[in-house]
């Protein structure tokens, strides 16, 4: 019986991957023909639109960051302090990271950008927001050694089967040059979604849940390390993410993200 089930499990896998291969390639083809058959639809508004799914209008209404901002955060000022003035969240809570950019505010379109990438496999979008993050993080990226994008646990990884944050960092990769090291961090635990909770809570839901990975540390030693992400909140993930490459050992840890929320004072 020994003998038999030898053969059996040495053509069990490759035809699981074939039927994996085939799968793939049948999925593609039906996405390809209905790309074909239907026009894409701005992913804001639904209009009918040319490119990569956001129309002229749509576009006209998110709200770039740019001058004057926190030299440290990225937050937007109202009016121009002066060089080298910090906002009152940089001063009162600094985070590990050194410094943080956002290619624009998290307004309703942002938000409906970063849902289509993240939960309706909207891949298709993150060319563009990975060429406007890389615009808004050009002084963060000059000198850069690597890119790491904030990791999923590997169960929310397997739900959704790709990171978001990974896609708009191999974007940024190819804008800058600078590498995207996706496996020197990982997510040890799995947390809860931070949507709904204080600031406080979202510190406690992620302390502890980000580690360098032991074979990889000394990739991190003395390095200038840029997290990228999609959205900044309360920072409370970056900075967790921050702190373990510091504990790493390494130099300096930036963040680069497509949309921060800004608060309306």
């Amino acid at each position: 019986m020994e003998a038999d089930a030898t053969p059996s499990r040495s053509i069990a896998a490759p035809l699981r991957a074939a039927w994996t291969a085939g799968r793939y390639v049948l999925t593609r083809t039906a996405k390809l023909a209905l790309d074909i058959a239907l026009p894409t639809l701005c992913v804001s508004c639904r209009e009918p639109v040319d490119g990569e799914g956001v129309c002229a209008a749509c576009w006209s209404r998110l709200s770039f960051i740019e001058r004057p901002y926190c030299p440290r955060l990225g937050i937007p000022f109202v009016y121009d302090p002066g060089p080298d003035m910090l906002s009152m969240e940089a001063i009162a809570s600094p985070p590990a990271y050194m410094r943080a950019r956002a290619a624009v505010r998290y307004d309703d379109v942002a938000r409906t950008l970063v849902h289509a990438l993240k939960y309706q496999d909207r891949t298709d979008l993150a060319p563009a927001m990975g060429r406007w993050m890389a615009r808004a993080g050009g002084e963060l990226l000059n000198g850069a050694d690597m890119l790491v994008p904030v990791p999923l646990h590997w169960r929310r990884a397997w739900r959704r089967r790709y990171n978001q944050s990974g896609a708009l960092a191999q974007i940024i990769a190819r804008q800058s040059g600078v590498k995207v090291r996706a496996e020197v961090l990982r997510r040890v635990r799995a947390t809860e979604q931070q949507i709904g909770l204080s600031r406080a809570q979202r510190a406690t839901n992620v302390q502890g849940a980000f580690q360098v990975s032991p074979d990889r540390q000394a990739e991190v030693q003395g390095r200038r390390i840029i997290l990228v992400d999609d959205v900044l909140t309360s920072g409370a993930t970056l900075d967790a993410c921050a702190r373990a490459l510091l504990r790493a050992k390494a130099a300096q840890v930036d963040v680069l993200v497509f949309a921060r929320v800004v608060e309306i004072r």
